[in-house]
């Protein structure tokens, strides 16, 4: 009897001539991709630094969904910087809401939130005698969700095609969102009294979901020591981003370098979460999507112009954890890595760029 599960088996393709070169070939000509890009992410890092303590890879991570295109979902317990994080951010990149600056809105989620107090209503016009659609708070560049399991399912499903269309059907018109939107939302954990727990539908929709979690000693003894001036900090954050360079990073990310075994290794790992005993509901076709780009991106904040197999550990929990359904609470802290742990091993033993 083969000792290997069937959900862990590969076989790995033939190599195929000329690889090699062609992988330095295509690095060479993506040489200067991260170099050229490198100073303006460190500075949209440094200046939310500026507020958030000791979570400088928690902040690469929010970059990395920023520059990916997608939207991304932060839980943890209340008091850990997870609305800070995300205010600072958009203020970082949206300024204060003066011309030339991304539009951002804050929407407070609870339990008497309504679906037109998101995408808008319509209301009578006097002038025209005639009902106008006023647009809601979603038509914005940058929106915080804050606390958005404390909405009711009706308002959360509200989001949906925010998220995967970028626009707002509202009766029989549809309307288009700003080409640059982005939502960082905040939860706190579903045990948590009043909270409604978000559907798989539109956990799907967030690139990723981070926990922030405490800070470890020393960072947390800095806080303490310089609450005052991070208190100012917040106050007077400013824009060290604009529109255009978002833009331009976003581009940027498309082209960095994917090696061809990363690109097995992504179909591996999402294909094996369909496979694994212990998980109900694997990852989509659109999951290793996200992926990819998620990877592209995460490539350029670091400053380099192609993935490597560390960078698939770093994002894979983030990236296909929150898609998944478990048998129990051991499979939810085992399965993935197992599967991703395997991938890795042998992505390493193939030495890509050698």
């Amino acid at each position: 009897m083969n000792a290997t599960p069937d959900y862990l088996e590969y076989q790995p393709k033939p190599a195929v001539e000329n690889t090699k070169h062609s992988t330095e070939q295509i690095l060479a000509d993506n040489s200067s991709i991260g170099q050229e890009n490198a100073g303006s992410i460190k500075q949209l890092i440094n200046n939310v630094e500026t507020v958030i303590r000791g979570k400088h890879n928690e902040i690469k991570l929010v970059v990395t969904v920023l520059l990916a295109g997608g939207h991304i979902l932060i839980e943890d317990n209340p008091g850990t910087g997870k609305t800070v994080m995300a205010k600072t951010l958009a203020q970082s990149i949206a300024g204060d809401g003066n011309n030339n600056s991304l539009l951002f809105r804050r929407i407070q989620f609870t339990p008497d939130l309504l679906p037109m107090d998101l995408i808008g209503s319509h209301v009578f016009d006097d002038n025209s005698k005639d009902f106008l659609f006023r647009k809601g708070p979603l038509f914005c560049n940058v929106l915080l969700a804050d606390e958005i399991n404390r909405a009711s399912p009706k308002v959360q499903s509200a989001l949906l095609e925010s998220m995967a269309e970028h626009q707002i059907t509202v009766s029989n018109t549809t309307y288009p969102l700003e080409k640059l939107f982005f939502i960082a939302a905040t939860q706190n954990p579903i045990e948590m009294e009043g909270t409604y727990p978000l559907p798989a539908a539109q956990l799907d929709r967030f690139f990723m979901k981070i926990n922030f979690g405490y800070t470890d000693a020393d960072a947390e003894m800095d806080i303490y020591r310089n609450y005052q001036q991070i208190d100012k900090n917040v106050k007077i954050i400013h824009q060290v981003m604009n529109m255009e360079t978002i833009f331009a990073l976003q581009k940027s990310a498309e082209e960095v370098f994917v090696h061809e075994e990363i690109l097995r290794a992504i179909y591996n790992i999402v294909n094996d979460t369909r496979q694994h005993p212990d998980i109900t509901l694997g990852a989509s076709a659109r999951s290793g999507i996200t992926f990819i780009r998620c990877l592209r991106a995460y490539a350029l904040v670091v400053g380099r112009s192609f993935v490597i197999e560390d960078d698939v550990k770093s994002l894979a929990h983030a990236v296909l954890h929150h898609r998944l359904i478990f048998r129990n609470r051991e499979a939810r802290k085992m399965a993935l890595d197992e599967i991703v742990n395997k991938e890795i091993s042998r992505l390493s033993q193939l030495n890509l760029y050698a």
